[in-house]
């Protein structure tokens, strides 16, 4: 039976097509051969984050070794390593101008790694190239070992994400190959290392309200300290369905248990998206 796909309410929709900060900003990324999560995972705010000169680069290629049923990010075999990389990514930010970064990466369980020493390279180059630029890292869970993770935490991002993405009980059909409970070791592993981190969940994929709580709570036992929330969005007819809309109140109620757990900052809303108004949130970390 076809599943009937649901409408867009009015809060979703955005039209960045003719954005001229989205035009300047793939022109330096397709100069320097780099890719940003903003466009492979379709990101709703890309139209603002580009104007306001704000960029999520992906690293070490576009495709992943994992298939999340979620993410537009293609799987499959990808590229050989380039070697090359840390530096255009440095070269890129400094041409960009940016004085706040977010770097993540697909995950490469292919690579002995997990491509932890390209990681730890492009901090480097980046703080090299940029010195009044602040790195955040958004990190796959290089499957728990803490050896990968270590070499990424020297190089020394100034905040650490990882993403749960959603509550424990989706896992099996939305995140098959990840572990929710590995997931919030990670981020109990970067806060006893003392890094500022982070976490984020998108909703609309068939939780329960009472479910997201309780993740956030789950998060924030493990040392994270900021948190962000947005609604799923279909990448594709091959992508796991919205199962419903998640409102504009709903987001606030969230917002508003998150700040009750604890986080120092929340970003609650249904175009939320992990880098969203990152050096807002970084700077609410410090308070």
């Amino acid at each position: 039976m076809k599943i009937k796909k649901r409408t867009k309410p009015d809060w979703l929709k955005i039209d960045i097509s003719s954005n001229q900060y989205v035009k300047k900003m793939r022109k330096i990324l397709k100069d320097n051969d780099l890719h940003t999560v903003c466009e492979e995972a379709k990101c709703p705010n890309r139209g603002e984050c580009w104007r306001n000169s704000e960029a999520t680069v992906m690293i070490l290629g576009d495709k992943c070794s994992r298939n999340c049923r979620f993410c537009a990010v293609e799987t499959g075999p990808d590229r050989e390593i380039d070697l090359d990389e840390p530096e255009h990514v440095a070269n890129a930010i400094k041409r960009i101008g940016l004085d706040y970064c977010v770097i993540t990466s697909v995950t490469r369980d292919d690579l002995p790694d997990g491509g932890c020493k390209i990681w730890a390279e492009t901090i480097t180059k980046i703080r090299e190239y940029n010195p009044d630029c602040k790195v955040e890292v958004l990190i796959p869970d290089f499957q728990g070992k803490k050896e990968d993770l270590d070499r990424v935490f020297a190089a020394q991002p100034h905040v650490v994400g990882h993403n749960l993405e959603t509550v424990p009980q989706l896992y099996p059909k939305a995140r098959p190959q990840a572990n929710y409970q590995q997931s919030l070791e990670v981020i109990q592993y970067a806060h006893n290392q003392g890094q500022i981190t982070k976490s984020g969940i998108m909703v609309g994929l068939g939780e329960t309200n009472q479910q997201v709580v309780d993740l956030m709570q789950d998060a924030f036992d493990a040392g994270c300290e900021l948190f962000t929330i947005g609604q799923y969005l279909q990448p594709t007819q091959q992508h796991l369905p919205v199962d419903r809309y998640v409102t504009p109140d709903e987001f606030k109620y969230f917002e508003k248990e998150g700040r009750k757990i604890g986080f120092k900052n929340v970003m609650s809303g249904p175009l939320v998206r992990s880098s969203y108004k990152a050096k807002e949130m970084y700077k609410a970390a410090l308070e």
